[in-house]
């Protein structure tokens, strides 16, 4: 990237010193695959992260560890039921169909990317015991939401009450639940609830090549390692991605890298917030900005994706500059 203020997405940022350090210390002889000293540890630490028993498995991608968590909630007749600017629908590529052996996304609305009971009883209360219509076995929410938007306790609470009234599970897609848990308080519990599986984001949060799928019912950890090893994501050196993982918890450095991350966005955000789509609650900041409002700031030197034809998305990461975040609030300011 040759800009020298970017904002293009927390992907794109470096990965952090100490997961390097982690990388470096797991650099000796051990079991293969996932019988390593490291990923022996996982459960225990998210177990303890969570307050509940759990499993956690490493895998090396956000779309595996979705659709591998989504796998054990829906059989392929069945459909996941998904906010239609969800991930898994617009940025996966299939994925989930593909994870799921044909099961179907089935597709709510809901005010920035999140949503409500009522949003998923519309959607499926009139098909329910249709045998003409795919029947929801899973519910998925994204946390922070693909606008960047919270979901509070109380509000998962409410959609988990409603799964459990209608026999359905409920993913979480924890791309950044790190800066949905920042903002929340810094608890993690507060940030999942009770869901049944989650997608531990930690790439775009200053890991390299590794997540962690939280298993919330300990006993589907076999099943979902047999998953793992069909679909191609059962690494021989496991050890190197548990070891980013577990330097991902130790410290809490997952909250202070999102802590830092959403200070940033906050910054920016709070700089012009007539322009704001939705409040910024995380790292991302969606603002209205015309064509030629953003070639404007493009000639400054920031990087940014254009979001539609009139609005633009930011990303502030871990390493973002405190004198960027505050260069960009004033350049928007300006215009």
């Amino acid at each position: 990237m040759n800009s020298q203020k970017p904002f293009l997405s927390d992907n794109a940022a470096p990965v952090h010193p100490k997961i390097w350090e982690a990388m470096q210390a797991a650099d000796s002889a051990d079991i293969p695959y996932d019988g390593d000293a490291l990923s022996q540890e996982l459960d225990a630490r998210f177990s303890d992260l969570f307050g509940r028993e759990c499993a956690a498995i490493w895998v090396a991608t956000g779309t595996a560890a979705n659709c591998l968590g989504l796998a054990t909630l829906c059989q392929p007749h069945g459909g996941v039921v998904c906010h239609e600017e969800a991930h898994i629908e617009v940025d996966e590529g299939g994925a989930p169909g593909f994870f799921l052996h044909g099961a179907k996304l089935m597709l709510a609305s809901g005010e920035g990317a999140k949503l409500t009971p009522d949003d998923i009883a519309a959607l499926v209360d009139p098909i329910r015991d249709d045998v003409h219509q795919v029947q929801p076995h899973a519910i998925a929410i994204t946390q922070a939401s693909e606008y960047g938007l919270s979901y509070r306790r109380a509000e998962i609470d409410a959609i988990t009450e409603l799964a459990k009234a209608r026999g359905l599970g409920i993913h979480m897609d924890g791309a950044r639940f790190a800066n949905a848990a920042a903002f929340l308080g810094g608890k993690a519990v507060e940030a999942a609830g009770h869901v049944d599986t989650l997608s531990f984001g930690c790439i775009k949060n200053g890991g390299m090549s590794a997540e962690a799928l939280v298993l919330f019912d300990p006993e589907q950890a076999a099943l979902v390692k047999y998953r793992r090893k069909r679909a191609g994501h059962l690494q021989c050196k496991g050890r190197y991605l548990a070891a980013q993982v577990l330097a991902m918890l130790d410290g809490d450095l997952w909250l202070e890298n999102a802590r830092a991350a959403n200070a940033a966005a906050a910054e920016i955000g709070s700089a012009a917030e007539a322009r704001l789509m939705y409040p910024v609650e995380a790292n991302e900041v969606f603002m209205r900005l015309s064509a030629a409002e953003r070639e404007a700031l493009r000639q400054q030197g920031f990087d940014f994706y254009d979001w539609g034809a009139d609005a633009a998305r930011f990303v502030a990461a871990w390493n973002t500059k405190a004198e960027d975040a505050v260069a960009l609030g004033k350049a928007i300011a300006g215009l």
